[in-house]
């Protein structure tokens, strides 16, 4: 018998019925231990948003016929230290990409057609058009970290007439037929893109991947946007920058997050900055349900985890 514990009863009922062979419990980590009746049965284990740490995963490591965590977001490097030997960690790649893509976008028509100012505006109860606002149909974007969520982002953006390119580790075309730079060359790529977007995970290898370099190679009144993570930016050079007036930035991540009150970042010039919001979707929307539904017919069928980024399950 497969046992599928979800944090709460409406993911639960928005799963309904999952086959022979399987059973739903319903068990939050993040709030109890495993309960005494399940313990030894939990065999996928789905988190909530916003849970983890050391006494999530200790509790988790208490069942010992526990085969797959199921995370909830796509990133999952602040997972990788803490998930108990021999448990395999799925994450929820595919989920997330339309509301990330959404969000962009959002980002970017907000920050090039100046509708903070005019919000700022409005709660003022001032007229105050502004006739030179950028549009975004024929720029060029450059998505940092091509893969399905770059993919949902580009077929947004090119339908607004942008001309969208990507970077990862190695140069190739994507699927879609985007081209794909080498993360090597974007010293000699950034200068050909008014907009910029970073997807990418935080890694010992984006770690500060947007610095002070990467900046200044940005050309005059291009646009930053960041729903990757906030690590990737570093924050100082990027205020530098702002503060000039020569770049513009739309930030779903920041560096401190949650950003303090004070930080300058909050008051740097041509900034956007919401919450980390971009990629936050219902556990009990279809997309999630649907993966978990994906992950109990693989552990059914004998097949490795759906979405398996570490670990593995027997």
């Amino acid at each position: 018998m497969i046992t599928i514990s979800v944090p709460d009863q409406a993911v639960a009922d928005a799963l309904g019925e999952v086959g022979d062979g399987a059973r739903i419990v319903v068990w939050n980590p993040a709030e109890s231990d495993p309960p005494a009746a399940e313990r030894e049965r939990i065999t996928i284990a789905c988190l909530a948003h916003y849970s983890g740490g050391r006494t999530v995963y200790g509790r988790l490591a208490q069942c010992p016929e526990l085969k797959v965590i199921q995370i909830p977001s796509a990133g999952f490097e602040h997972a990788l230290p803490l998930v108990p030997e021999g448990v395999a960690l799925a994450n929820a790649r595919g989920v997330h990409d339309s509301r990330v893509a959404e969000m962009t976008l959002a980002l970017a028509l907000a920050s090039r057609r100046s509708l903070p100012s005019f919000l700022d505006a409005q709660r003022r109860e001032t007229w105050e058009p502004t006739y030179d606002a950028r549009s975004l149909a024929d720029s060029r974007a450059l998505v940092v970290g091509y893969g399905s969520i770059g993919e949902a982002i580009g077929v947004r953006l090119r339908a607004s007439e942008v001309h969208v390119e990507g970077v990862a580790r190695s140069a190739r075309t994507a699927p879609d037929g985007t081209v794909v730079h080498a993360v090597t060359d974007l010293p000699a790529v950034l200068p050909a893109f008014d907009i910029v977007i970073i997807v990418t995970p935080h890694t010992q290898e984006t770690d500060r991947l947007v610095d002070a370099a990467f900046l200044a190679a940005m050309p005059d009144g291009a646009l930053l946007i960041n729903v990757g993570r906030g690590m990737v930016v570093d924050t100082d050079a990027l205020l530098a920058e702002l503060e000039t007036k020569r770049l513009f930035a739309a930030l779903d991540v920041t560096d401190p997050e949650p950003l303090p009150t004070g930080h300058p970042l909050w008051s740097a010039p041509q900034c956007i900055i919401v919450p980390h919001v971009a990629g936050v979707e219902k556990l009990t929307n279809r997309r999630y349900t649907d993966l978990v539904k994906k992950q109990i017919d693989a552990r059914r069928a004998g097949r490795g985890p759906v979405n398996l980024v570490s670990g593995g399950a027997s």
